[in-house]
């Protein structure tokens, strides 16, 4: 009988649809883990996570069975066995299952029974259900294998301990979200052992994959609830946990307790996760920002040098006859701070030769936001022709404030390939930047010290497309507009309710919502960006863009 094992928990990125590359990882891990009886991986890590439509389609079904084949031969060589996240088909129908690979064989599979289906997760809609799945005998003891999120809920867990599982392992594709490491340990893994009395192994992945970043953040706990290891976020690696079996059962041997990133470091590292890997994946030799001398644009240039480096950031000041010196100024700042490329591009001249060309259709119509949208516009085709010509994808900058109330404009500052800010809000915005002129990111690239001007963060936000324009000339401080934005986003409340309980004018709560509904059609053309919180747009929120239902 079995009394000791040492099970290598692999936290490590992946890519979406290269199966070859996955295998080969894995295989390298498990190489460099020679004295493991066990390597483990995350969930779905030979086809990567979240696959989407794409395990849909029969070649990647068979390719996923080719490279599965692979792994299985390599394990014939007498050294560790494996536990692979994968995908098999049967009857037309397609699971999400761990394989245990040992000896050259496939010894056990367990198939996900809950399928989550709510926010990012669409899982019910390309996989079937597994049933209730029993434990697997490998290497001297009996594994429970809860795939994601079958720990999220008590049925699988109760279910395996039922069955004689001595030890819970729980394979995720668990994408970050804003304090979600103490429901991960707390409310749910912790639940699943004081229920079961059995020791749980969390193992996430990291790494960005368009919208959703992974933060890693695996952890282990003993039957007594115990925290026996926590892997560091954001990194991959490799980590023992060595287990004895004793007259209470398994036991994991402490070691090394990682400390995670505190609040808001936690979502500036999300930032520049998603930004990295986007930009690397899709080989991008960079990004091209519009550094107007703003707030939105500084934080957006200062998350990108972070996790591109400086020489692969290049922004472009593109002032009108509206902008201020200060923002000239600052933008220049900016760049010198971060170490990054800056031109000038004035656009006066493709403004006046619009208001020429325009002048016999515009004679009789009062000057309005409509020639306000044109100097964005005339930036957005700026900005996307020095892409074209030399290659850099276009990072807009507009924050989530501004996207919840359509204070955005189509084909102009939306124009774009990727956006850090999307699921920021605006006082989110201050926050981040004042924490990075103070911190520098244990994952960036860029500067210690200051990355903007102090006058950058303190000078009241303008859009700068007319005389003195202040963003609050019509939308309420910004401290008002994100606590009502908050409540009718994230928390769905109705207008009523959100008068009730936080003490706003009505006619101020109905104005937003209306604007926050009229604004889905900006919204569905914006391009993808890092998600932060619980109801990001695009993959959480998704709202029909012609709809006649208020709450007011």
């Amino acid at each position: 009988m079995t009394h000791s094992l040492t099970l290598t928990l692999v936290q490590c990125a992946q890519r979406v649809g290269d199966l070859a590359a996955n295998a080969d990882a894995m295989l390298a891990a498990r190489a460099a883990a020679t004295h493991a009886d066990i390597v483990a991986f995350p969930e779905l890590q030979l086809i990567g996570y979240p696959p989407e439509d794409l395990v849909l389609k029969p070649a990647l079904i068979a390719r996923a069975a080719a490279e599965l084949d692979r792994l299985v031969a390599a394990t014939g060589d007498g050294g560790p066995a494996m536990l692979v996240g994968t995908i098999e088909e049967e009857a037309g129908r397609v699971y999400n299952i761990i394989a245990a690979l040992d000896g050259g064989r496939i010894v056990g599979r367990t198939r996900k029974h809950e399928l989550p289906n709510y926010g990012t997760f669409d899982e019910k809609r390309i996989f079937a259900a597994g049933p209730l799945p029993d434990p697997i005998e490998l290497r001297g003891v009996r594994l429970g294998i809860p795939i994601c999120e079958d720990i999220w809920f008590p049925t699988v867990c109760a279910h395996l301990l039922e069955q004689g599982a001595e030890i819970l392992f729980a394979p995720h594709g668990s994408p970050f979200e804003i304090d979600k490491d103490d429901r991960r340990i707390g409310q749910v893994a912790g639940a699943r052992v004081a229920e079961t009395g059995l020791p749980l192994i969390f193992l996430n992945r990291v790494g960005g994959q368009d919208e959703i970043v992974f933060d890693g953040c695996s952890f282990v706990l003993n039957g007594d609830g115990a925290l026996a290891h926590q892997l560091p976020d954001w990194e991959t690696v490799a980590r023992d946990t060595v287990w004895t079996k004793g007259e209470s059962g398994w036991t994991c041997a402490g070691g090394e307790i990682s400390p995670f990133d505190e609040h808001p470091a936690d979502i500036y590292n999300a930032m520049i996760t998603g930004l990295r890997d986007y930009v690397n994946a899709n080989s991008f030799p960079g990004v091209l920002i519009g550094l107007s001398g703003g707030i939105d644009s500084a934080l957006s240039a200062a998350v990108a040098v972070d996790a591109l480096g400086a020489e692969r950031v290049w922004c472009v000041m593109l002032p009108s006859r509206f902008t201020g010196q200060e923002s000239l100024e600052d933008a220049k700042g900016c760049a010198d701070l971060l170490g990054c490329r800056l031109d000038t591009i004035a656009i006066n001249p493709a403004v006046e030769a619009f208001d020429t060309m325009l002048s016999g259709s515009f004679a009789d119509a009062e000057v309005d936001s409509t020639e306000e949208n044109i100097q964005s516009r005339i930036r957005g085709v700026t900005l996307m022709a020095l892409s074209n010509k030399f290659g850099p994808m276009v990072l807009t900058t507009g924050n989530k404030s501004e996207m919840s109330v359509g204070y955005a404009t189509i084909y102009g500052d939306m124009a774009g390939g990727y956006n850090v800010l999307k699921d920021a809000y605006k006082t989110t915005v201050f926050l981040l930047s004042k924490w990075r002129n103070e911190n520098r990111p244990s994952l960036g690239l860029g500067p210690s010290g200051a990355v903007m001007p102090e006058r950058v963060i303190i000078k009241p936000p303008s859009a700068e497309l007319r005389p003195d324009q202040r963003d609050d000339d019509s939308l309420p401080p910004y401290e008002i507009l994100d606590r009502i934005l908050y409540a009718l986003v994230e928390e769905e409340r109705s207008v009523d309710d959100i008068v009730a309980g936080l003490g706003y004018d009505r006619d101020l709560v109905a104005r937003i919502e209306r604007l926050l509904y009229i604004a889905e059609y900006k919204r569905r053309q914006a391009p993808p960006g890092v998600k932060l919180g619980i109801r990001n747009f695009g993959r959480d929120r998704r709202y029909p863009i012609t709809h006649g239902f208020r709450t007011a």
